[in-house]
């Protein structure tokens, strides 16, 4: 028989094309769903693990009728609900090794820079209290001691102007010097 003979016959035209239809059957395997923001999904690939089996509207494989209510029914009567291939679907563990290492290391980052945060504070503490004291044993050696007033001109300390120094020197002391400690 011919090569030309045998495609002209009509029936065997029908059974190649129905064949052909067949095998690209394949290509319609598509699976649709409604994500969260309420748009249709098309893809050739599963769903996420994210979106509810309510929110799909159509699996590979399976013929799906919308019912009155206008949720998805197969019309195999096999379950929605039920994985369709169990052994697909990675097993995820819960846990995020890449994001769990980086919160430790911002929070070691933090923790670096609250520590050197304190050690400036303790610092800065410890050069008050050192520069409190000597001005406190200066004034407590009774030599005369000048300071500037507002106008610009040189004023001596008198015993009340004396005693209200080392009061505020006994105060920036007391607070200085006793926070170094703790």
């Amino acid at each position: 028989m011919e090569f030309k003979t045998f495609f002209s016959m009509p029936w065997r035209h029908w059974v190649l094309c129905l064949l052909t239809g067949l095998v690209c059957s394949s290509v319609l395997a598509q699976w649709q769903w409604v994500d969260e923001t309420g748009r249709k999904v098309f893809s050739d690939t599963a769903p996420p693990i994210s979106v509810p089996d309510t929110s799909i509207l159509k699996r590979p494989g399976l013929h799906t009728n919308t019912n009155a209510a206008g949720t998805n029914t197969p019309a195999t009567g096999t379950d929605a609900a039920a994985p369709l291939d169990t052994g697909a679907a990675p097993k995820l563990s819960g846990r995020d090794e890449q994001l769990e290492t980086r919160k430790k290391q911002a929070e070691e980052a933090e923790q670096a820079k609250k520590k050197a945060d304190e050690e400036r504070q303790a610092k800065v503490r410890a050069e008050n209290c050192e520069r409190a004291k000597r001005a406190k044993s200066t004034l407590d050696s009774g030599i005369r001691i000048a300071t500037t007033n507002a106008k610009g001109e040189r004023e001596i300390l008198d015993d009340a102007g004396r005693a209200a120094e080392a009061k505020r020197l006994q105060d920036i002391i007391r607070s200085e010097c006793s926070a170094r400690v703790n």
